[in-house]
C-alpha cells in the first residue's frame, strides 16, 4: 500500500491472509479506507486471481466479484464519478464457463452502482511475467499472439498504457473495450 496516494490500492504477495483462509469478505473491509475523507478521483480495480490460487469457486468469486463490488461501491461513497476496471473476453452472467460468468456478474453489478462513467476493459490472454508463472498461460501465451482480432493476447504494460488513456477520457455511460481496442491504444 502507498500511503502518500489516497485511494491507491494494490494487494501484492503478503499484503494480506492468503485467499483460501477468507470466509467473508469482511477479513478486506479495512483496505477499503474506512475513515478515509479524502476524495477518489480516479479508482481502478485491476484485481483477479484463478480458482487455483483461491483454492475454491468460493474464495475466488470472494475476489473476482465481491472485492471489487465493494471497492467500487467504496470508491463512488468516496466520490469517484469514473470506474476503471478489469473484466475478461468473454464475460457473461448466464456464461456455462464460471470464469467468464463470474467476471460477467461483476459486470453487472457494478453497471447497478450506476456509475456516471464506468470503462470496462476485456483483454484477452495477458502476457508478460508473473511473480507465480501459470503453465497453461506459458503454452497459451506464444500461440495467442497467432491469433488475429480481440483474441490475440495483450501484454500487461500494453493494457496498462490503454488504462492510462481511458482514464483521460470524459465520456458519460459504460463503455466497454474489447482486447483488440485495448492493444491499440497500449501502443
Amino acid at each position: 500500500m502507498n500511503p502518500r496516494l489516497p485511494g491507491y490500492w494494490r494487494p501484492h504477495a503478503g499484503h494480506w491472509p492468503s485467499i483460501p483462509t477468507w470466509k467473508t469478505l469482511s477479513a478486506t473491509r479495512r483496505y477499503f479506507y474506512p475513515n478515509s475523507t479524502a476524495a477518489w478521483t480516479l479508482p481502478t480495480a485491476a484485481s483477479g486471481t484463478t480458482i487455483k490460487q483461491a483454492g475454491s469457486e468460493q474464495a475466488f468469486r470472494a475476489v473476482d466479484l465481491d472485492m471489487v463490488v465493494a471497492f467500487a461501491k467504496r470508491a463512488r461513497e468516496m466520490g469517484a464519478r469514473h470506474l476503471i476496471v478489469v473484466s475478461a473476453l468473454g464475460a457473461d452472467p448466464k456464461s456455462s464457463v464460471f470464469y467468464n460468468r463470474v467476471k460477467g456478474e461483476m459486470e453487472q453489478a457494478l453497471r447497478a452502482q450506476d456509475w456516471p462513467q464506468l470503462t470496462i476493459c476485456r483483454p484477452s490472454l495477458l502476457l508478460g511475467d508473473r511473480v507465480e508463472p501459470r503453465l497453461a498461460e506459458k503454452v497459451a501465451g506464444p500461440l495467442s499472439r497467432l491469433i488475429p482480432g480481440k483474441y490475440h493476447g495483450i501484454e500487461a504494460c500494453q493494457l496498462a498504457r490503454a488504462m492510462w488513456r481511458l482514464a483521460l477520457e470524459e465520456q458519460d455511460g459504460v463503455r466497454v473495450v474489447e482486447s483488440d481496442e485495448l492493444r491499440k491504444l497500449g501502443k
